[in-house]
């Protein structure tokens, strides 16, 4: 389609002649209940300004039908100026009036306005979610951050539903069987950061206030929503606490009062990510509203989103990135503002360790990619821009802010960010308008700003720290020093911790350096002369964003005692270690599985644990020999079972380690337990057997050839729920027959309307461990496909497609020979299709030296 992929050029082009004073949009969503009904009728109304009167330039907006447009009182022809993608503006005035009158389609992808209906009692809902540039799915706009301006939105919705949108309502008033919703005028805010939510939703509603400096009082009405039928699940009173706990620390923190009026937080079906930070009204997947038990790491989980949402109040929609090259800007700080509050704000108090065993596992994956790129990248249209939401732009950024502190200092850092607000309020900034600050704050000077920049921002690569010793013959060490490699050295704040062993046997820290690594050889002088300890922790308390290696004698000690460590966060550490010397074939993939089988069941912090499982089985599916797999399944299915046995009744690790062994169970006897868990002839003490659970039970059974088509249609009707769909799909898909495997691939490659989760669902279904033969032969069909899903579908759905169909179980040269070949014939493939390809390609090519790694 023309012009559907806006460039940075272009956007740069229309930047600079234009200016946009005003929004008015009015969507008629009142035909959406009908199921037949494609579309909805917007009318948009811009008023802006352009420098150059005569020019011409463009409104984007992805319509299926655009009835009128008017530019200055002249009436266009939508079949001349509209291409499908971009509303041609010619003759521009210095002031300009464009109205837009258009048909637009409800999405089923995520994308746009999103339509659903739900399962257990027909009610339609409709959420819009447009990052980065799904707002010209809605309303005619200039779909570009920099391009920002107050929005006046009225919703004429069907009579019983309530609408939601950026502003606080103003008026509702009857009309017919509908009612017109209008809404108070915005700040000026960018288009993909505008929101409407609208349907039958469950409401619950809170006040927070807050005493300013000024003598005044600070009022946000608080509200909380989600569909009805989940509403019997709705802790509102927890959301609502952590939002409470958020907006002080935030204020304390930041000196900038909450700017948009309200805070709506809606909880909304088939979300394509974790949550999107409109402002005054944030939305967010309806997951997190647990309608069965979970462990306490989902609800830290949930709470640090909810924390990273309200970060970008100021980091995004107030002071947002200029264009998406400075994307980092909003992502990283959210990120790691999203830890930072909840260490110091919530009950959460171990989120630095979820934050260095999960969120930056995800960095250090993504950094190792050939795609790899810098915080501060070169994103050359907004297709770009949709894959830079990685671990880059998140978790790296958020590692290297957390350096950023522990090297200028805390209260640099927020008085940096408190200038940062008041100087862009409302505004538009690039990379120096932060660096120019910081300098200020810090103390470092622009110079070491910029240096500092350089380094951690604008370069690519994760570098390795391993500790280097000599011993003298007493035992006590003469020279310590830290090594660093990488393509690009930097400068590291890191602590270096010792530790030994205890007479109650635990494993703690008894000396620590704190100290700037800078080259490729760093002496540590304060810990000369200690004696020799049984473990060399470089990267200690987690300060900088490295790839930690051990000496020979730690490696040793961790073989046979690292769940001695007694420091939760040093365990951590040492775990996520361990992963990426597996990841990068420098242990043998069993010896990983074998500290797993060892030591997991002594490990107390539950998401370490549930993230320790996820690993385990990831290792046994593509990293070890597969000579071993069947030994290392049985091995890990036996550690599973034991150690659910032996859990806390009802705990959270006993229902981890049950969610476990669904997933690790091969023998018989371990599957008539799962059959006999769903069927109630089996009973494990304080274990419940919940909903979620038994999908989970099911979707196992189903993969090893023990569920019938007609079990699972019986559960779906006794979970009869947009969940209990979605988990039914995926447990079918899961079969090992070809005709599974038929069914699931024709259902998203034959039908474009198959709605997002479900593609999900299908392609998750699909790929098992123990099936590799049954999905052998769609490899071919997967390359000769990827084009034309990519030219045809929506790039949520093609991501969906390329990654979820990409034969990352075939672990063999010929699938590698496969994937090179469609990479060296298609030079000219898309971009952004070219990356998700070779990540794909990077992992089986991991997996295959790690195989070779395992066998030695």
């Amino acid at each position: 389609m023309p012009g559907k992929n806006l460039s940075r050029d272009e956007a740069q082009e229309r930047a600079g002649i234009l200016s946009v004073d005003a929004y008015e949009v009015h969507l008629d969503v009142t035909g959406a209940p009908d199921a037949a009904e494609p579309t909805f009728r917007s009318t948009t109304t811009i008023r802006f300004r352009c420098t150059e009167p005569g020019a011409t330039s463009f409104a984007d907006l992805l319509a299926t039908g655009v009835r009128a447009v008017t530019l200055n009182g002249r009436e266009l022809d939508p079949a001349v100026v509209f291409d499908g993608a971009r509303v041609a503006l010619p003759d521009l005035a210095a002031e300009n009036l464009l109205v837009v009158d258009a048909d637009c389609a409800y999405s089923r992808t995520g994308e746009g306005l999103h339509r659903f209906t739900d399962p257990a009692d027909g009610e339609t809902y409709l959420y819009t979610h447009y990052e980065p540039a799904e707002a010209r799915r809605v309303f005619a706009n200039f779909e570009q951050p920099d391009l920002k301006a107050p929005y006046r939105f009225t919703v004429t919705a069907p009579a019983a539903w309530d609408v939601y949108a950026n502003g606080a309502t103003d008026s509702v008033t009857e009309n017919g069987a509908a009612k017109v919703w209008r809404f108070l005028e915005t700040k000026p805010i960018s288009t993909y950061l505008t929101a409407v939510v609208a349907g039958p939703y469950h409401v619950a509603r809170d006040q927070w206030s807050r005493k300013l400096a000024d003598g005044s009082t600070l009022e946000i009405p608080l509200a909380a929503t989600c569909r009805k039928s989940l509403a019997p699940y709705f802790d509102a009173d927890e959301i609502f606490t952590v939002t409470k706990q958020g907006l002080d620390f935030f204020h304390d923190e930041f000196d900038f009062p909450y700017p948009f009026g309200k805070y709506d937080q809606c909880f909304v079906p088939e979300y394509n990510i974790g949550a999107m930070e409109n402002p005054g009204c944030v939305t967010f997947r309806e997951e997190y509203v647990f309608r069965s038990k979970v462990t306490e790491a989902a609800y830290e989980a949930r709470a640090n989103v909810i924390l990273h949402e309200m970060a970008h109040m100021w980091f995004g929609d107030l002071v947002t990135m200029k264009w998406w090259d400075d994307l980092w800007l909003k992502e990283s700080f959210a990120d790691f503002m999203g830890s930072f509050a909840l260490a110091e704000a919530t009950k959460y108090q171990a989120s630095w360790v979820t934050f260095a065993n999960q969120r930056k596992a995800w960095a250090y994956r993504q950094d190792q990619y050939p795609t790899t790129h810098p915080i501060t990248a070169d994103i050359r249209d907004v297709e770009d821009a949709k894959l830079n939401f990685d671990g880059i732009t998140y978790a790296k950024g958020a590692s290297v802010l957390k350096q950023l502190v522990a090297y200028a200092g805390r209260e640099a850092f927020f008085e940096g960010a408190r200038r940062y607000f008041k100087a862009h309020a409302f505004g538009n900034t690039v990379l120096g308008d932060l660096l120019e600050v910081l300098a200020v704050t810090s103390g470092r000077g622009e110079q070491a700003m910029a240096d500092w920049s350089r380094a951690w921002l604008q370069t690519a690569g994760v570098n390795a720290l391993t500790p280097q010793l000599t011993v003298d013959a007493e035992g006590r060490i003469t020279e310590l020093a830290v090594l660093q490699d990488g393509e690009t050295l930097r400068p590291h704040r890191v602590a270096v911790g010792l530790y030994d062993r205890q007479p109650d046997g635990a494993l703690v820290r008894t000396a620590r350096a704190e100290l700037d690594v800078t080259g490729a050889r760093t002496p540590v002088a304060e810990l000369a002369g200690r004696p020799r300890p049984a473990l060399v922790l470089v990267n200690d308390d987690d300060l900088t964003y490295c790839k930690i290696r051990f000496d020979a004698d730690s490696l040793a000690t961790l073989r046979s005692s690292l769940g001695d460590i007694e420091d939760t966060l040093a365990r951590a550490l040492v775990w996520s270690a361990c992963w990426n010397l597996t990841r990068d074939g420098l242990l043998p993939a069993r010896d990983y599985l074998d500290l797993v089988l060892q030591f997991a069941g002594r490990e107390s912090d539950i998401g370490v644990l549930q993230t320790l499982h996820t690993q385990a089985k990831g290792a046994l599916d593509v990293f070890v020999d597969p000579d071993y797999r069947a030994e290392g399944a049985r091995l890990l299915a036996d550690c599973a079972l034991r150690e659910l046995l032996v859990a806390a009744p009802g705990s959270d690790h006993q229902l981890a380690w049950a969610r476990f062994l669904a997933h690790t169970a091969v023998q018989d006897s371990e599957l008539q337990l799962l059959e006999g868990l769903l069927a109630g002839t089996a009973r494990i003490d304080g274990l419940d057997v919940d909903q979620d659970l038994r999908w989970v039970l099911w979707t196992a059974l189903a993969a090893a050839g023990r569920a019938t088509v007609e079990q699972l249609d019986a559960e779906l009707k006794r979970d009869n729920t947009a969940s209990g769909s979605q988990k039914a799909t995926q447990a079918l898909a899961a079969r090992p027959t070809a005709e599974a495997k038929a069914a699931a691939w024709s259902a998203v490659v034959d039908d474009d309307s198959l709605p997002n989760a479900m593609v999900g669902a299908q392609t998750a279904g699909f790929a098992q461990p123990d099936q590799r033969e049954l999905t052998a032969p769609y490899t071919a069909r997967y390359f000769e496909l990827l084009e034309t899903v990519w030219a045809e579908r929506s790039i949520e759905i093609a991501i969906r497609f390329v990654g979820g169909f990409f034969p990352r179980l075939q672990t063999d040269d010929a699938t590698l020979a496969a994937t090179d070949a469609w990479l060296a014939d298609r030079p000219q493939a898309a971009p952004a299709l070219r990356r998700l390809v070779l990540e794909c390609r990077d992992e089986l090519a991991r997996a295959l030296r790690a195989q070779a790694a395992d066998r030695g």
